[in-house]
């Protein structure tokens, strides 16, 4: 893939797949930049066409929309990893566009996406792929019991993920999931989780991230901390990887992987997202360049910027939950003031008309002179609002 000989100038149009919180994060940087974002998303009031300076309300598969925003933009790029493939082909006759389609594709399947990671010489959690009740009828290794069922497309922030602990849960999940091409992982007892986000010109220059240290609650991201407290060596291993893993993809843009680490230090790819990352959000506040004005150079052909990280960092997703106090049913704003009274705390909010337990309603990044000072006043930030963020 080759970009056009000269980069985009300030003023050239951006066009943007998808309308959630990072396609608004992603508007703001390129804006700041000079450029103009075009916004194609289905929804009327999405976090990104609040803030764009054109939004397109139309259907990812709708050609003619396609069609008006690569007519219009001079390249195009996408915020989520459930927009079509296909649509980014199409776009492709019209524009340029990063990621390409076939590397979105594979990482929009999770079947693909682990022969992929272990094509790379990587490793991965035992797994089956699940496509029919044959195979489950079929399975002979019980090692994968307990494990967790994921349905192979469509899943984020534990969506389309039951726990199974026998071929009947296995059995029932499966159908529940209506049916859909799955994959059972084996259950695995993690030391730690980490990410890693890199970005790659279409040249091939890349530039990597400082590790992230992750903790889930609900299967939702809860807390990144950066950089990771972990051996130097597993750091630079877990980066190598993310790194192989996107020159073998030949992708260009933002990228993030996601590993398992185990107690012996064997390290496992989990996922990868071919975007900008929950846990590189800390980037906006902590690095020289966010993952999202990173995102922005890169599809207009500017040199990367750097990835030097000014100070520890610690992310603090901020979900629905906090709108509904106790049982509560009534929604009510939170005391943000209990957050910006920190001087070094940085309140992200995206805009959501609709505050829903699990929805994911903005962040905040605190930063301070140690990991462990940061985490400490994200706990002060915690309590003060009443209860953990993503507790249920």
């Amino acid at each position: 893939m080759k970009h056009d000989a000269h980069p985009l100038a300030p003023g050239s149009w951006l066009g943007l797949l998808g309308g959630g919180q990072l396609g608004r994060m992603f508007c703001m940087a390129a804006q700041s930049m000079g450029f103009k974002v075009c916004v194609l998303d289905p929804a009327a009031d999405g976090p990104a066409a609040s803030v764009a300076d054109r939004h397109i309300q139309g259907d990812y598969l709708d050609k003619e929309k396609l069609r008006e925003l690569g007519q219009l933009c001079a390249a195009c790029t996408t915020e989520f990893e459930n927009v079509p493939a296909q649509s980014l082909a199409f776009l492709r006759e019209h524009c340029i566009v990063s990621p390409a389609p076939e590397a979105v594709a594979i990482a929009q399947d999770r079947i693909d996406e682990k022969a992929f990671a272990q094509r790379c010489g990587l490793e991965v959690a035992p797994y089956a792929p699940i496509l029919g009740r044959a195979d489950i009828d079929g399975l002979a290794d019980e090692s994968l019991f307990p494990g967790i069922l994921k349905a192979a497309r469509l899943g984020y922030d534990g969506k389309g993920q039951a726990s199974v602990a026998n071929r009947a849960e296995l059995h029932d999940a499966f159908l529940q999931f209506g049916g859909v091409p799955c994959v059972l992982e084996k259950r695995m007892d993690l030391e730690h989780e980490l990410s890693v986000v890199v970005a790659r010109a279409f040249a091939g220059e890349t530039v990597a991230y400082p590790v992230a240290e992750n903790v889930h609650r609900g299967g939702i991201l809860a807390v990144s901390a950066v950089p990771a407290r972990i051996d130097p060596a597993l750091a630079l291993r877990a980066t190598e990887a993310t790194v192989r893993m996107a020159h073998t993809l030949e992708y260009v843009g933002v990228l993030c992987v996601e590993f398992f680490i185990l107690a012996d230090d064997t390290m496992l790819v989990n996922e990868m997202a071919p975007r900008p990352h929950n846990s590189g959000h800390y980037t906006i506040d902590a690095c020289v360049t966010s993952q999202f004005e990173q995102q922005a150079r890169v599809l207009a052909g500017w040199p990367l910027g750097g990835v030097q990280q000014h100070e520890p960092a610690v992310m603090l997703n901020l979900l629905g939950d906090l709108w509904f106090e106790g049982a509560s049913q009534v929604a009510r704003e939170p005391d943000w003031l209990q957050v910006v009274k920190h001087p070094r705390a940085k309140l992200h909010l995206y805009g959501k008309r609709e505050a829903r337990p699990g929805r994911k309603m903005g962040h905040v990044t605190v930063l301070g002179d140690s990991l462990d000072q940061a985490q400490g006043l994200v706990r002060r930030i915690e309590a003060d609002l009443d209860r953990p963020v993503g507790a249920s």
